[in-house]
């Protein structure tokens, strides 16, 4: 909450969870920033293999130190868990290895400590986007555009779907009950919240990508890994939009297919086999994704009416 006299964040109102997969170069640094504006900064080492958690102490955060890497959403779920277990109803969420700003967390705490918001995202695109590394703004376009997809229900368009800076209030806390793995948690959380009438705003902050560990993970493999798991929960959420509209343009695709080597047969005489094969085979298949996602929308939407009622 703020202090009326002076208007600044009252220390302790909050907890800030970081996680830490081999930062010792640098989380001790982020963890003085983070104590700055607050007295509650909870690090967990996620298997790292070197002196991140020793470090992280000597800078007095609170340590959860995990034997084995689990990977992002492991450790984060950790790290809410033992928020919860301190009674805090407010915890931001930042990244271990020096790209956020800690100097920008009354920015982004502030909506839900005011309030006004039970999801704050911070945005690296919300204002220029300066210094985003092209390809990475090409991939966070099109994990942001399937993520909006994946939120059924939700009125809220996120602009930063994979920010991992990012405020809770105890009712988002509540909900996290969702199962994630990696780094999907950040595309997982909006999936989850976004259509539980939670407020989700978001908030813009810079990011610097001049750190000592840029990339943990390939970062095709890695948005290949997070898009999968989005088309998934889309799949879940919306089928007929994964099985019925890819199986309408391949049954459109066996027709004229079929259609164009019967107008050269009636021309020429010949007819091709191939073609003739290929389009049945397209036709056939379009028909039976159209199906399935015909029969599993009604089943989704018996789920959902049968939810309602409870």
């Amino acid at each position: 909450m703020a202090d009326q006299a002076t208007g600044e964040l009252r220390a302790g109102s909050f907890a800030v969870v970081v996680p830490a997969y081999n930062e010792g170069l640098v989380i001790g640094s982020v963890v003085l920033q983070a104590k700055r504006h607050t007295d509650r900064v909870i690090v967990v080492d996620d298997g790292s293999a070197d002196r991140t958690a020793a470090i992280a102490r000597l800078a007095g955060a609170d340590v959860i130190q995990l034997k084995k890497n689990g990977g992002k959403a492991r450790a984060m779920m950790a790290g809410f868990a033992r928020a919860r277990d301190l009674e805090y109803d407010t915890v931001v969420m930042l990244d271990g290895d020096g790209q956020h700003d800690p100097d920008e967390i009354p920015i982004v705490v502030a909506p839900v400590l005011a309030g006004e918001a039970d999801l704050v995202i911070g945005s690296r695109f919300l204002e220029t986007g300066a210094g985003i590394p092209v390809y990475r703004r090409a991939g966070q376009l099109v994990l942001t555009r399937f993520t909006n997809l994946s939120a059924d229900g939700g009125n809220f368009v996120t602009t930063d779907s994979q920010s991992g800076f990012r405020a809770l209030s105890r009712r988002a806390l509540e909900n996290l009950t969702f199962a994630s793995e990696g780094y999907n948690i950040e595309s997982d959380m909006i999936a989850y919240l976004a259509p539980l009438d939670l407020k989700v705003t978001e908030v813009p902050i810079t990011v610097t990508y001049d750190v000592p560990h840029k990339h943990k993970k390939n970062p095709i493999s890695h948005g290949f890994g997070v898009l999968a798991r989005i088309v998934e929960v889309i799949g879940h959420r919306r089928p007929l939009l994964i099985f019925g509209i890819p199986g309408g343009i391949i049954a459109l695709f066996g027709i004229g297919l079929e259609i164009y080597t019967f107008s050269v047969f009636f021309r020429t005489g010949q007819i091709h086999y191939v073609a003739v094969i290929f389009g049945i085979t397209a036709l056939i298949l379009g028909l039976l994704l159209i199906s399935s996602g015909l029969v599993l929308n009604f089943l989704v939407s018996m789920m959902k009416r049968h939810i309602s009622e409870a």
